[in-house]
């Protein structure tokens, strides 16, 4: 069995004992400290980096995925994947908290992603016997090359108009939920979200 996934039988056993709220600021100096400790492989370290966020990581994944048992999986896998890229944290360029909790909305998404893939394929599977009347296919192909732009026109976005407009449309959540998630006054979430919304609607060619 390797190191990391001796870590992450360990984040698997101590899941629901740790999660306990998280005390202060979000982007406490300690935390940024015990990523540091992390990523020189400190255990004691990493126990104390659960301990403070697992609670949250949990409350984020649970919102996108909307399923407890699911959530309770990615959470776990968040917390491993911190361990193996904490080496990566940078405080220069983002406060801890904010970290950890992108790292969890990625997973998430990518969880959603990944099964609404397997779903397309069983339906398209399901499908091959069947005969596709041509409005269908029509609709279908539009309804791909719709994914397609805004798939591209997204990317376009910066990485904080990107979390922001992905944290409130397809997370669900309000703009005072979105700043605490990213530890950002709200006032400046609207202003990223307003911004990038313009950007997606530009690219989109949607008028206004």
């Amino acid at each position: 069995m390797g190191h990391s996934d001796a870590v992450g039988e360990h984040a698997v056993t101590d899941a629901r004992a740790a999660r306990l709220p998280l005390p202060g600021a979000s982007a406490s100096p300690a935390l940024e400290d015990l990523l540091v400790k992390v990523a020189r492989e400190d255990h004691e370290a990493f126990e104390a980096v659960y301990r403070q966020v697992s609670a949250p990581v949990y409350g984020l994944v649970r919102s996108v995925l909307r399923n407890h048992a699911k959530a309770e999986e990615v959470t776990q896998e968040v917390m491993v994947e911190i361990w193996r890229t904490a080496p990566r944290f940078d405080r220069q360029r983002s406060p801890a908290h904010t970290w950890v909790m992108m790292l969890a909305h990625r997973r998430a998404v990518d969880r959603v992603r990944s099964e609404q893939a397997s779903s397309d394929r069983e339906s398209r599977a399901a499908s091959q016997s069947a005969v596709t009347a041509y409005d269908e296919v029509a609709e279908e192909v539009e309804a791909r090359l719709d994914r397609e732009r805004v798939r591209h026109c997204m990317a376009s976005l910066t990485e904080l108009q990107r979390e922001s407009v992905m944290l409130a449309y397809y997370g669900g959540h309000s703009y005072r939920e979105v700043s605490e998630l990213l530890d950002l006054p709200a006032g400046t979430v609207k202003t990223r979200m307003r911004d990038g919304l313009i950007r997606l609607r530009d690219c989109l060619g949607v008028s206004r």
